[in-house]
């Protein structure tokens, strides 16, 4: 079947689900949420997948402890358990919704990265479960969102700024990034009925020359007026893409991170780009993106920008 016309067009016409992942915490069940809502909105399949490790283990557990069976039994229903629990509650929400569960042997960030090649994104919480919960589970968001290669969202944030309570997207415009993060956010805004802010960070000159007699005006006005002109380059084709989402442009002085939380609280969702390289296998994620995926006050979607 390899290189087979019939096949490749196959793989081209599948529904690609909402993939969300859960451990069982309270965070990871916002998420499930989160992700009905977004698989409702775009009429798509949403998939639960629950990461455990208990079958790598299974065959040394009985060879070595005959009496460790039910142990094992036990934690695969407690996987299973954790999966059910999330569907029930999907199912609860959303009746109609066609929703499929898996629980992966792996660890959580390789069976999601191995979600995320057919999904049309991944989804996870904040924060998970144990005694170091926000340094465990926010090392798997980091590397799900500087590795996958399809958006994935953060559901981070109050109760309201996960629902569509406020009716507006925020899109950091960063360049080489900007395209896919701008079309995400606009065709978001477009399924949401809400509005659009593009913002684009610019910097005063630290040293500013001396004035030449030929030469005036304002070297800061420039570097705004250059962030106004990067705003329209990316915005332009979108916004005629879909003419009814009302888009607004911001230029802002000052550091691109703290702008972008800082708007965040009034937000239902903060859209960034990350690059994503040909053969760069290690982390793509620059400053930006681990600052708002901190410090976010909303679920934050990281989309990936193909070089």
């Amino acid at each position: 079947m390899r290189g087979h016309p019939g096949a490749l067009k196959a793989v081209r016409t599948m529904v690609l689900p909402f993939v969300v992942g859960v451990d069982g915490s309270e965070p990871s069940l916002h998420a499930v949420d989160w992700a009905v809502d977004e698989a409702v909105r775009h009429g798509l399949p949403l998939r639960i997948v629950h990461a455990s490790l208990w079958e790598r283990y299974e065959d040394a557990a009985l060879a070595d402890t005959p009496g460790a069976v039910s142990d094992v039994v036990t934690e695969h229903d407690l996987a299973e358990s954790v999966v059910a629990r999330a569907a029930h509650r999907a199912r609860q929400r959303a009746p109609a919704l066609e929703i499929s569960t898996g629980v992966v042997p792996e660890d959580p960030v390789s069976a999601l990265l191995g979600e995320a090649r057919l999904a049309q994104a991944v989804v996870t919480g904040v924060r998970g479960r144990g005694p170091i919960k926000e340094l465990l589970l926010g090392s798997v968001s980091l590397s799900l969102a500087a590795r996958a290669p399809c958006p994935v969202v953060v559901v981070r944030g109050r109760a309201e700024n996960r629902r569509t309570a406020n009716g507006r997207i925020v899109v950091g415009v960063g360049g080489a990034t900007a395209p896919a993060a701008v079309r995400y956010a606009v065709q978001e805004g477009a399924l949401r009925g809400c509005e659009v802010e593009a913002v684009r960070a610019w910097r005063r000159p630290a040293h500013r020359p001396a004035p030449h007699p030929l030469l005036t005006g304002d070297p800061a006005h420039a570097e705004e007026a250059h962030a106004l002109a990067v705003l329209g380059e990316a915005l332009d084709g979108m916004t005629k893409e879909c003419p009814g989402v009302i888009v607004h442009r911001a230029a802002v002085e000052g550091s691109a991170r703290h702008a972008l939380v800082a708007r965040s609280s009034a937000a239902d969702l903060l859209v960034i780009g990350a690059h994503r390289r040909r053969g760069h296998l290690g982390p793509q994620l620059g400053l930006v993106g681990h600052t708002v995926l901190h410090h976010s006050e909303c679920p934050v979607a990281v989309v990936p920008q193909q070089e």
